[in-house]
């Protein structure tokens, strides 16, 4: 989409902002009077990190990095969250929407793969006018929309022609899981139905540009241990609600935060038999494109938000969990 359709989807997600519906949770607060719902943001965006990042999965991270951008907050509230700084403490700094459309620029000028914007949700508005801006400036690149899954469809159809790669977790097969680690009470049924309005709108199969993708959907899931069963639910649901074809990651990456440290499952890393649980269950029920990581019971470091770059102590101990690597599903078997 060129920068007057972005300008005009974004006056769309602005004019929301009176009684504010962005996501599943519709506060209806008034952002642009100062009030705060759940997300805590006022109308003005707030941003953690921009950076060239090559932790993403092999597609969208490529050779020279996806183009980043973090923003501050987050509709969830998961427990466990790796990057709690910015989700749950909202640490960043403020910015303008020429801000943004200059994060963009330099990005693309980086040779970044695409612009991933990080649970952009709370900040629609202005992160269209950014990108509208840097449309204006002759950047092209893919946009990859990197969320939670607790999206609302209604949003997610109005995104048809801005978003080109959608990036969603499918964190649980079951509401009460939802209720007690991520405060919410319809992550499943929010979540499918903005999944299936992801795949309806892009396809459920990736296009791909040589090694690096253009288009398409690609579902995360992370292993949380002593859960296996909440994982093998969320498989369930996905292969009764999308195509087989729609490649999932399985992530093996978890590390205990210090607030879940004494939490009686949360408090280790996921073991060996725990991942290849899920990850046999995803093949013997045919899904076709699996991404997948080693395990390791090292407690690895988290991202470190008052850092440039915040992974840097993370991928210096094969950070995140290990390298992401695709492997052939029920299709190469």
């Amino acid at each position: 989409m060129k920068g007057d359709g972005l300008r005009e989807r974004a006056r769309d997600f602005d004019a929301m902002l009176g009684r504010c519906t962005l996501c599943p949770r519709r506060c209806r607060v008034d952002r642009t009077a100062g009030e705060r719902g759940f997300c805590g943001m006022s109308t003005v965006p707030r941003i953690a990190c921009a950076l060239p990042h090559h932790g993403e999965e092999p597609p969208l991270s490529g050779v020279s990095g996806a183009g980043t951008i973090f923003f501050s907050s987050c509709t969830l509230r998961c427990v466990y969250c790796q990057n709690h700084e910015i989700s749950h403490a909202r640490a960043g700094f403020d910015v303008s929407t020429g801000d943004i459309a200059d994060m963009i620029v330099r990005l693309a000028r980086q040779g970044c793969h695409n612009i991933e914007a990080v649970t952009p949700t709370p900040h629609l508005a202005p992160f269209l006018y950014g990108l509208a801006v840097a449309r204006d400036e002759g950047v092209t690149l893919p946009v990859v929309y990197n969320s939670s899954g607790y999206e609302s469809a209604e949003v997610i159809r109005m995104l048809d022609g801005v978003v080109d790669i959608y990036l969603p977790d499918c964190k649980y097969g079951t509401d009460c899981v939802g209720v007690a680690l991520s405060r919410v009470n319809d992550y499943v049924s929010s979540a499918l139905a903005a999944i299936r309005a992801m795949v309806a709108q892009v396809g459920s199969a990736l296009v791909m540009r040589g090694n690096v993708a253009t288009r398409g959907v690609i579902i995360r899931h992370l292993v949380l241990p002593g859960m296996v069963e909440n994982s093998l639910a969320v498989l369930r649901l996905l292969a009764e609600n999308v195509p087989l074809t729609v490649p999932l990651s399985i992530m093996a990456q978890y590390t205990p935060t210090p607030q879940v440290r004494a939490h009686p499952s949360l408090g280790r890393t996921v073991t060996e038999t725990e991942y290849r649980r899920v990850v046999d269950a995803a093949c013997e029920m045919g899904f076709e494109y699996l991404f997948v990581q080693d395990v390791s019971d090292a407690v690895h470091d988290l991202p470190d938000f008052s850092r440039d770059d915040p992974f840097e102590a993370t991928m210096a101990v094969d950070g995140e969990g290990g390298p992401m690597r695709d492997m052939p599903g029920a299709g190469g078997r």
